[in-house]
Protein backbone atom coordinates (compact mmCIF):
# COMPACT_ATOMS: atom_id res chain seq x y z
CA UNK A 1 0.00 0.00 0.00
CA UNK A 2 1.62 3.31 -0.90
CA UNK A 3 2.21 5.21 1.84
CA UNK A 4 0.15 8.52 2.92
CA UNK A 5 1.40 11.93 2.69
CA UNK A 6 1.32 13.47 6.21
CA UNK A 7 -1.92 15.80 6.44
CA UNK A 8 -1.91 19.24 7.99
CA UNK A 9 -3.12 19.60 11.78
CA UNK A 10 -4.55 23.05 13.51
CA UNK A 11 -2.09 22.14 16.37
CA UNK A 12 1.32 22.61 14.68
CA UNK A 13 2.01 26.35 14.92
CA UNK A 14 3.15 27.25 11.23
CA UNK A 15 5.13 30.50 12.15
CA UNK A 16 8.26 29.15 13.21
CA UNK A 17 11.05 30.16 10.58
CA UNK A 18 13.28 27.46 8.95
CA UNK A 19 16.13 27.93 11.44
CA UNK A 20 14.05 27.13 14.27
CA UNK A 21 12.99 24.56 12.28
CA UNK A 22 15.94 22.93 11.46
CA UNK A 23 16.56 23.62 15.16
CA UNK A 24 13.75 21.10 16.29
CA UNK A 25 14.45 18.98 13.85
CA UNK A 26 17.83 18.14 14.33
CA UNK A 27 16.58 18.23 18.33
CA UNK A 28 14.44 15.33 17.45
CA UNK A 29 11.13 16.75 18.59
CA UNK A 30 8.21 14.93 16.62
CA UNK A 31 5.93 17.39 16.14
CA UNK A 32 8.88 19.42 13.85
CA UNK A 33 8.50 16.27 11.29
CA UNK A 34 4.84 17.06 10.59
CA UNK A 35 5.33 20.89 10.28
CA UNK A 36 8.56 20.43 7.75
CA UNK A 37 5.64 17.93 5.80
CA UNK A 38 3.07 20.62 5.97
CA UNK A 39 4.95 23.49 5.27
CA UNK A 40 6.76 21.92 1.80
CA UNK A 41 4.48 19.47 1.08
CA UNK A 42 2.60 21.23 -1.79
CA UNK A 43 5.51 22.93 -3.18
CA UNK A 44 7.76 19.36 -3.65
CA UNK A 45 4.57 17.70 -5.22
CA UNK A 46 4.46 20.25 -7.83
CA UNK A 47 8.05 20.08 -8.59
CA UNK A 48 8.26 16.25 -8.79
CA UNK A 49 4.56 16.07 -10.72
CA UNK A 50 6.82 18.52 -13.44
CA UNK A 51 9.51 16.44 -13.24
CA UNK A 52 8.14 12.49 -13.61
CA UNK A 53 5.06 13.75 -15.50
CA UNK A 54 2.47 11.45 -12.81
CA UNK A 55 1.08 12.33 -9.57
CA UNK A 56 1.25 8.94 -7.63
CA UNK A 57 5.10 8.85 -9.09
CA UNK A 58 5.71 12.22 -7.77
CA UNK A 59 3.79 11.68 -4.09
CA UNK A 60 6.14 8.74 -3.67
CA UNK A 61 9.41 10.22 -4.27
CA UNK A 62 8.00 12.88 -2.09
CA UNK A 63 7.48 10.51 0.68
CA UNK A 64 11.36 9.21 -0.13
CA UNK A 65 12.30 12.96 -0.29
CA UNK A 66 11.17 13.62 3.49
CA UNK A 67 12.58 10.24 4.46
CA UNK A 68 15.76 10.93 3.27
CA UNK A 69 15.63 15.14 4.60
CA UNK A 70 14.55 13.33 7.95
CA UNK A 71 17.52 11.12 8.29
CA UNK A 72 20.19 13.85 7.01
CA UNK A 73 18.88 16.41 8.86
CA UNK A 74 22.21 15.94 11.19
CA UNK A 75 24.21 17.49 8.45
CA UNK A 76 21.85 20.43 8.17
CA UNK A 77 23.90 23.90 7.73
CA UNK A 78 21.36 25.70 10.72
CA UNK A 79 20.66 29.67 9.19
CA UNK A 80 20.65 28.57 5.60
CA UNK A 81 17.17 28.12 3.78
CA UNK A 82 15.56 24.84 3.79
CA UNK A 83 13.70 25.18 0.50
CA UNK A 84 16.64 24.80 -1.88
CA UNK A 85 18.14 22.10 0.34
CA UNK A 86 14.48 20.26 -0.27
CA UNK A 87 14.39 20.80 -3.56
CA UNK A 88 17.62 19.58 -4.15
CA UNK A 89 16.92 15.99 -2.34
CA UNK A 90 14.17 16.33 -4.58
CA UNK A 91 15.31 16.22 -7.86
CA UNK A 92 17.92 13.85 -7.04
CA UNK A 93 14.99 11.11 -5.88
CA UNK A 94 13.01 12.52 -9.25
CA UNK A 95 16.36 11.39 -11.02
CA UNK A 96 16.77 8.20 -9.45
CA UNK A 97 13.54 7.41 -10.24
CA UNK A 98 13.27 7.86 -13.67
CA UNK A 99 16.79 5.52 -14.05
CA UNK A 100 14.70 2.92 -12.16
CA UNK A 101 11.86 3.42 -14.26
CA UNK A 102 13.74 2.93 -17.73
CA UNK A 103 15.96 0.27 -16.17
CA UNK A 104 13.39 -1.81 -14.22
CA UNK A 105 15.03 -5.38 -12.90
CA UNK A 106 14.67 -8.31 -15.51
CA UNK A 107 15.45 -6.00 -18.55
CA UNK A 108 13.10 -4.76 -21.25
CA UNK A 109 10.71 -8.16 -21.32
CA UNK A 110 9.66 -6.91 -18.23
CA UNK A 111 8.62 -3.68 -19.69
CA UNK A 112 6.13 -4.72 -21.86
CA UNK A 113 4.94 -7.47 -18.95
CA UNK A 114 4.41 -4.45 -16.58
CA UNK A 115 3.05 -0.87 -18.56
CA UNK A 116 2.75 2.51 -17.08
CA UNK A 117 0.29 2.03 -14.40
CA UNK A 118 0.02 6.00 -14.29
CA UNK A 119 -0.52 7.24 -17.68
CA UNK A 120 -0.21 11.05 -17.91
CA UNK A 121 -3.40 12.94 -17.22
CA UNK A 122 -2.94 15.56 -19.80
CA UNK A 123 -4.57 15.95 -23.46
CA UNK A 124 -1.44 16.40 -25.71
CA UNK A 125 -3.76 18.52 -27.95
CA UNK A 126 -3.81 20.77 -25.41
CA UNK A 127 -1.03 23.56 -24.90
CA UNK A 128 -0.65 21.95 -21.63
CA UNK A 129 -0.66 18.44 -22.63
CA UNK A 130 2.25 19.87 -25.21
CA UNK A 131 4.08 21.65 -22.65
CA UNK A 132 3.90 18.57 -20.20
CA UNK A 133 5.44 16.08 -22.79
CA UNK A 134 7.67 18.98 -24.12
CA UNK A 135 9.07 18.80 -20.86
CA UNK A 136 9.30 15.35 -20.55
CA UNK A 137 11.72 15.01 -23.38
CA UNK A 138 14.02 17.89 -22.12
CA UNK A 139 17.17 16.57 -20.59
CA UNK A 140 16.81 16.61 -16.57
CA UNK A 141 18.59 19.08 -15.06
CA UNK A 142 17.04 21.59 -18.35
CA UNK A 143 13.89 20.56 -17.05
CA UNK A 144 14.44 21.31 -13.28
CA UNK A 145 15.62 24.73 -13.50
CA UNK A 146 12.98 25.50 -16.09
CA UNK A 147 10.23 24.15 -13.11
CA UNK A 148 12.17 25.70 -10.54
CA UNK A 149 12.60 29.35 -11.80
CA UNK A 150 9.14 29.55 -14.16
CA UNK A 151 6.54 27.72 -11.89
CA UNK A 152 8.36 27.41 -8.31
CA UNK A 153 9.90 31.32 -8.38
CA UNK A 154 12.79 30.39 -6.82
CA UNK A 155 15.68 32.65 -7.52
CA UNK A 156 18.76 31.71 -9.37
CA UNK A 157 20.78 31.80 -6.63
CA UNK A 158 18.26 29.14 -4.97
CA UNK A 159 18.52 26.72 -7.72
CA UNK A 160 22.02 27.25 -7.80
CA UNK A 161 21.82 25.71 -4.46
CA UNK A 162 19.29 22.85 -5.64
CA UNK A 163 20.51 21.50 -8.43
CA UNK A 164 24.15 22.27 -6.79
CA UNK A 165 25.81 24.63 -10.13
CA UNK A 166 27.06 27.71 -10.54
CA UNK A 167 24.32 30.59 -10.83
CA UNK A 168 25.93 30.75 -14.86
CA UNK A 169 25.42 27.40 -15.26
CA UNK A 170 21.54 27.59 -14.44
CA UNK A 171 20.88 30.44 -16.32
CA UNK A 172 22.45 28.47 -19.58
CA UNK A 173 20.18 25.64 -18.85
CA UNK A 174 17.11 27.49 -18.16
CA UNK A 175 18.04 29.88 -21.65
CA UNK A 176 18.28 26.24 -23.28
CA UNK A 177 15.00 24.97 -21.96
CA UNK A 178 13.44 27.68 -23.05
CA UNK A 179 14.76 27.26 -26.51
CA UNK A 180 14.50 23.30 -26.70
CA UNK A 181 10.31 24.04 -25.26
CA UNK A 182 10.05 26.95 -28.14
CA UNK A 183 11.10 24.58 -30.86
CA UNK A 184 8.87 21.36 -29.78
CA UNK A 185 6.12 23.43 -29.13
CA UNK A 186 6.34 25.10 -32.76
CA UNK A 187 6.42 21.68 -34.46
CA UNK A 188 3.71 20.76 -32.80
CA UNK A 189 1.98 23.93 -33.84
CA UNK A 190 1.43 24.96 -30.64
CA UNK A 191 3.13 28.29 -30.67
CA UNK A 192 3.50 30.53 -34.10
CA UNK A 193 6.91 30.61 -35.52
CA UNK A 194 7.53 33.90 -35.15
CA UNK A 195 7.42 33.38 -31.30
CA UNK A 196 10.66 31.20 -30.75
CA UNK A 197 13.70 32.52 -28.80
CA UNK A 198 16.75 32.73 -30.83
CA UNK A 199 18.51 29.38 -30.54
CA UNK A 200 20.88 28.62 -27.41
CA UNK A 201 24.02 26.46 -29.07
CA UNK A 202 26.13 29.06 -28.78
CA UNK A 203 26.38 29.39 -25.04
CA UNK A 204 29.65 27.92 -23.74
CA UNK A 205 28.19 27.03 -20.24
CA UNK A 206 27.35 23.04 -19.28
Amino acid sequence: MRPRLLQATPEVTEHADDSALAFDLQSGRPEAARLLVERYQSLLLGVCSRMLGHRHDAEDVVQETFVRALRSIGGFERGKPLRPWLIGIAVNRCRTWKSRQRLPVGGPALLEAHPDRHPAIQDPDDLAGALQNALGRLRPEYRAVFVLYHEQGLSYDEIAVSVARPVGTVKTWLHRARAQLAADLTRSGHVPPEQRPPSASGESHS
